[in-house]
């Protein structure tokens, strides 16, 4: 006896990177369109990754672009220019600046004790799938702790490794203090090696 299920359409890029944008933003947008889901988060720390979203979704979909927190290259810096957060809020676009959920006190005790916390821990063993992957369920969390996406209707979740994007997740968020309960229903596309 079979189980009920369904068949659907994963795509696997042969490396990771930046080079994969607009092919997992056309995955995740075809799959976003055939599920009707409604939110799109997508990592961006110069702006450019959230503006191609804004292209490649047209208005169709609800994007919320996550930054890098201020000072996370260096004290007081942020990544986003004030010209493509204005180009970014004009179309639309929601954008969270907040701590990364797998890295914020718990990176501080590291760096000064020199040991990790769980919640590194956590985002190595993500890695094993990808950064795409870690960085995908991560803004799902932040999502939902900034109130930004509910935790009872799925999302598709976008990630990448260093720049742009290679990984595409249909996720349900959860926030951070209910990790366990962020499932993920599907995977869009990922790398394969990486």
């Amino acid at each position: 006896m079979v189980n009920a299920g369904y068949d659907t359409l994963c795509r696997y890029h042969l490396k990771a990177g930046e080079a994969n944008t607009e092919s997992t933003l056309v995955f995740a947008e075809r799959r976003a369109r055939e599920l009707s889901l409604g939110k799109i988060v997508v990592p961006t720390c110069s702006g450019k990754t959230a503006l191609a979203a804004v292209e490649m979704f047209q208005g169709e979909r609800e994007i919320i672009a996550v930054t890098h927190v201020t000072g996370f290259l260096k004290p007081d810096t942020q990544e986003l220019s004030e010209e493509n957060r204005r180009l970014l809020l004009e179309k639309g676009v929601k954008i969270l600046t907040a701590q990364h959920a797998f890295g914020g006190v718990g990176r501080g005790v590291r760096n000064k004790l020199g040991t990790y916390q769980v919640d590194e821990i956590m985002a190595f063993t993500l890695r094993v799938f990808g950064q795409g992957t870690k960085v995908a369920i991560e803004l799902a969390l932040m999502a939902a702790d900034a109130g930004l996406v509910r935790t009872d209707e799925d999302i598709v979740s976008l990630g990448g490794t260093s720049r742009g994007l290679d990984t595409a997740l249909i996720v349900k968020p959860a926030n951070s203090s209910g990790f366990f309960e962020l499932k993920v229903r599907e995977v869009i596309c990922k790398p394969s090696i990486f």
